[in-house]
């Protein structure tokens, strides 16, 4: 895991192309209006400009018509009375239970809790409630496959602090489950653990102690969705300020996840880190479809990863917290850290392509940046006893050592690499009044950036000096081209003190955002 490091002429318009500016602000401030509160423009009002619908910022929280459950059992349902649960047999395979209105408990013991069996179903009436009362560690266990968990309120399971890095709802990963229509909140920890082929679709993860959700399993997670879901005001508990740089909070995590598609989610007001983040040889991404909004840090950070799409999102007023703290590193609202393209590792895509997005107002826009010490095997890389993806059975932690990490292979395979990263189509807005009067080029707001650091870490290191500056720069394939900039952008490139004005950052030798416009 790791976090940001810390260290200290426009293009002129035909005639008829005057207005073009206003046409484009009033459609950026109508697809705005339409993502977070669903008003569109009067038809006659409705501007002429070819972007795709932004997406709807749908709510789930409190949304009684998704979050409602059968209001009698479903025929051959087990019925659950409200009460102390603890003695109820809930490991029958293929049941399904039915939890009564009114608020469900299970015990006092810590380990309290409910190991379901293969394929059983519970499905909570109007307002039932599985509470923890800050007693009961988990809500959900085992490894049981094809769980499915609907129309149940969880919370309250355990107390500030605990559950660091675990689950409340799947604490296993189990395979297969379903989690929808659900709220579960005010859990320490993580809401919800992910394992290979769950769906967890129109749940409310609101106020856990550390993520809404997390992704996690020994041997990797494989063939995820998360979909129409809102994840908001999670890491209540502060796990940054507890533990200084340990890059373990945010509204969703990923670690080493194998295709997963992320689409039509609302991530909102997550504390400290990002709204989402795929951190540590995750492959094979499709985030599409989602708002991001008012993330303390960068709506999503992709980091030490591979191949993923980034498409048709909403980005509005991310990072506005974190950035300020950070000058001279541009926080972005999408962060890409040692993450790229690269057709080796087997995905959908080939190329991380960050695509027909929205970004309004977030202290910075899309920040590609690589760390010239981290790779495998170095004693930078905080994703300690991981190595790349690429090539595993030549390049590993055997081989990526001194005095074999100069030779080839290992020499391009043992980093990960910022590399074939498409940045495209999009539309960049920024006005700093609206961020406050912070948001100055001295504390690197309103930049995009492809940049690295001098090499020197460890002394066996062979990326030393300029070597990845002048790669992630200059030769790994990373093209910003045909986005539409409105406002006093910034660009950075090579390395942290250079600075470059719209004209400089599209002239050689950085020839960046051919075909884009600046307004």
């Amino acid at each position: 895991m790791a976090v940001s490091p810390q260290i200290t002429d426009f293009h002129k318009e035909e005639e008829s192309m005057k207005t073009l500016p206003m046409i484009r602000m009033a459609a950026i401030a109508a697809m705005i209006s339409f993502a977070l509160f669903g008003v569109r423009p009067a038809a006659a009002e409705a501007p002429s400009l070819a972007l795709a619908p932004a997406p709807v910022a749908m709510t789930v929280c409190g949304n009684a018509s998704v979050l409602t459950g059968p209001l009698a059992p479903p025929v051959g349902a087990i019925t659950v009375p409200a009460g102390d649960n603890s003695s109820v047999n809930f490991n029958q395979a293929g049941k399904t239970f039915w939890f009564a209105p009114g608020t469900h408990t299970l015990g006092t013991d810590p380990y309290g809790q409910i190991i379901p069996a293969n394929n059983s179903t519970f499905i909570g009436a109007p307002g039932a409630i599985l509470d923890g009362k800050n007693l009961n560690l988990y809500a959900f266990t085992g490894q049981a496959t094809g769980v499915t968990i609907e129309y149940l309120t969880i919370q309250n399971f355990g107390a500030a602090g605990a559950n660091n890095n675990e689950g409340v709802v799947n604490h296993d990963a189990g395979h297969g489950w379903t989690i929808q229509y659900n709220t579960v909140q005010g859990n320490a920890g993580a809401g919800v653990f992910v394992g290979s082929s769950d769906v967890v679709q129109s749940n409310c993860l609101t106020h856990n102690g550390q993520y809404g959700f997390s992704a996690y399993e020994d041997n990797g997670v494989s063939n995820v969705v998360i979909d129409h879901n809102e994840i908001s005001y999670n890491n209540t508990y502060g796990w940054e300020t507890a533990q200084p740089g340990c890059g373990c909070t945010g509204g969703g995590k990923f670690w080493a996840t194998n295709t997963a598609t992320i689409t039509n989610n609302w991530f909102h007001h997550n504390h400290e880190g990002p709204g989402l983040w795929a951190d540590t040889n995750n492959n094979d991404f499709d985030i599409e479809n989602n708002v991001f909004s008012d993330e303390e840090n960068s709506g999503i950070i992709y980091e030490t990863s591979y191949n993923a799409l980034i498409k048709n999102n909403t980005f509005l007023r991310n990072a506005n917290v974190s950035g300020p703290t950070n000058p001279g590193f541009p926080t972005g609202a999408i962060y890409l850290s040692e993450s790229g393209g690269d057709s080796r590792v087997s995905a959908r895509y080939q190329t991380l392509t960050v695509a027909n997005n929205m970004f309004t107002d977030n202290w910075s826009g899309v920040v590609i940046w690589e760390n010239a010490d981290r790779f495998c095997n170095s004693p930078a890389d905080t994703s300690t006893g991981e190595c790349t993806l690429v090539n595993p059975r030549v390049v590993n932690l055997s081989t990526c050592v001194a005095g074999t990490i100069n030779n080839s292979p290992n020499y391009s395979d043992c980093r990960w690499k910022s590399q074939n990263i498409l940045v495209n189509n999009n539309v960049f807005s920024l006005t700093p009044a609206n961020i406050g009067s912070n948001c100055t080029v001295s504390n690197s707001c309103g930049f995009q950036g492809i940049f690295s650091n001098w090499g020197s870490y460890p002394s066996w290191s062979p990326y030393q000096g300029q070597v990845i500056e002048q790669a992630i720069t200059f030769s790994q394939g990373n093209v910003f081209s045909n986005n539409t900039y409105v406002g006093p952008w910034q660009f950075m490139a090579h390395d942290q003190g250079v600075t470059l004005t719209p004209a400089q950052w599209q002239a050689a030798p950085y020839s960046q955002d051919a075909g884009s416009s600046f307004h």
